[in-house]
């Protein structure tokens, strides 16, 4: 691999990891970059997975005070985004790369719009978890429910095609959730770290030969430590400059799989 290159994955890995710690959708940054590097769709997301581990790790360990006191509900959560992301990651590796090359794009569409639309949909879920009375950390009944089953999905999506995940998982606690959005974000990435994982195992035990190792290396050293840089100073950096990243990189990555 040139040095240009793994100078450039790094720096991706970097971005992604500070990215997710702050709104995710750092995926969106990696995944197009290994892309316009060449590496056919299903490898990067392989590869891409697997070194967004770590920075799901440093990100989430960076939110940690902010995780206190919603376990009753994660309990649920947790084996929800589990057996999403087992679902998700088994359509990967059994699908034909065909399919997968045909939904990608429309997913990275999807991923797009959600990045576009993520400040409405924050902005929707802050008004809802600071509306008055909502401060009950317990949830249950219906809307427990609804939130198991969202977060399910969540990681059916996120096992298949990570990008944008974080943003989904937010929209859907913020429309059941009465909590402030710092905290759903702590949730988001320990949820989102949880789908990463169980994809990554099952890459490296079914598909070990088709990852590319040195990408994935590369990335995960650029996401450890920007998903550390992210959590600790992500509230002094513009989101509006990072999404404008995003779409960019988005739109090269979605032209480069179209051509």
């Amino acid at each position: 691999m040139p040095v240009t290159d793994m100078i450039v994955i790094a720096i991706a890995g970097f971005g992604a990891g500070a990215i997710n710690a702050i709104v995710g959708s750092g995926t969106l940054i990696t995944f197009p970059t290994l892309v316009a590097f060449g590496y056919p769709p299903v490898v990067a997301t392989m590869s891409n997975a697997i070194g967004l581990v770590a920075g799901g790790i440093s990100g989430t360990w960076g939110y940690r005070r902010e995780l206190r006191g919603q376990w009753d509900r994660l309990r649920w959560q947790i084996p929800a985004s589990l057996l999403g992301a087992c679902l998700g990651s088994w359509l990967l590796l059994h699908l034909p790369d065909t399919a997968f090359v045909t939904v990608v794009p429309i997913l990275l569409v999807l991923a797009l719009v959600l990045v576009v639309a993520g400040p409405r949909i924050q902005s929707w879920a802050r008004r809802r978890a600071e509306d008055a009375g909502r401060t009950a950390e317990h949830v249950g009944g219906p809307r427990l429910v609804a939130l198991t089953a969202g977060t399910f999905a969540v990681g059916v999506y996120g096992g298949y095609f990570t990008a944008a995940q974080g943003i989904l998982l937010i929209g859907v606690m913020g429309a059941l959730l009465p909590e402030s959005i710092q905290r759903m974000n702590a949730a988001k990435n320990l949820l989102s770290l949880l789908v990463n994982i169980v994809a990554a195992t099952s890459y490296t035990l079914v598909a070990f030969d088709r990852i590319n190792w040195a990408a994935a290396g590369l990335i995960a050293v650029g996401s450890l430590i920007g998903g550390s840089v992210g959590a600790r100073y992500g509230r002094r950096l513009s989101p509006t400059a990072l999404r404008a990243a995003i779409v960019v990189l988005g739109v090269i990555g979605l032209w480069r799989l179209l051509a």
